[in-house]
């Protein structure tokens, strides 16, 4: 089964071609933009096709990070892995920023329950506890530091993401300690998902950060 890939949740608008059959990364293309995803998604798909010598025919599945991470950008993702999948007439599944994180932890470092932790800013974690062989110990939320330091003591876990890093890392340029989701790792989840006819949606754990104002509407003649 050929996989394609699409991440804009953080920083990187990526895509990969993924062959489930020999479990090869056919191509992987990441663009560190920050912002423009709408604009630049569509170019860099098409590379990624141009990398690994396929047509867009080719694809027989896609996945997509649907969260948590920046609203806009997860958007974007979804509503084109959706609707990739609904021209082409395959499936389309989810893979979540944390998953992403916690799995290409645990390939360098095996043997010890690990914990996704992404830095949410507004001193919350977006966090959520795997085990050891990647199964998830718990459900994805928005926790405070403290909760996020008193469930990895519990567990034994060892922390990964932006939240893992130090203060002094996460103040850093704009793109350095920010969270990137590898985009072949997103591919090989992509290919184990159960297909459940459900389209992909966004994993938000929290409202917008931008909000209408209330009080300031005009009265409907």
């Amino acid at each position: 089964m050929i996989v394609l890939a699409i991440d804009t949740a953080g920083v990187d608008c990526s895509a990969a071609l993924y062959d489930s059959a020999d479990g090869q990364v056919l191509s992987a293309v990441t663009d560190a933009i920050g912002k423009g995803h709408a604009e630049r998604l569509m170019a860099v798909i098409d590379e990624a096709l141009e990398e690994a010598g396929l047509a867009l025919q080719s694809i027989e599945r896609v996945a997509v990070v649907i969260g948590p991470g920046s609203f806009t950008g997860i958007r974007v993702g979804v509503a084109a892995a959706r609707g990739l999948a609904l021209a082409l007439g395959v499936d389309c599944v989810g893979v979540t920023a944390l998953e992403t994180l916690a799995q290409r932890y645990l390939a360098d470092h095996p043997g010890k329950p690990v914990l996704a932790a992404m830095d949410a800013k507004r001193n919350e974690v977006y966090t959520q506890a795997f085990s050891s062989a990647g199964e998830p110990l718990t459900e994805p939320a928005a926790l405070s530091p403290d909760e996020v330091s008193a469930l990895a003591e519990k567990l034994g876990a060892a922390l990964t993401g932006s939240w893992a890093t130090s203060p002094e890392e996460r103040l850093r340029d704009a793109f350095e300690g920010r969270d990137r989701f590898d985009i072949p790792t997103v591919a090989r989840l992509g290919a184990q998902k159960t297909v459940d006819g459900q389209r992909p949606k966004p994993l938000y754990l929290r409202g917008p950060d931008a909000k209408p104002q209330t009080g300031f509407a005009l009265a409907r003649a």
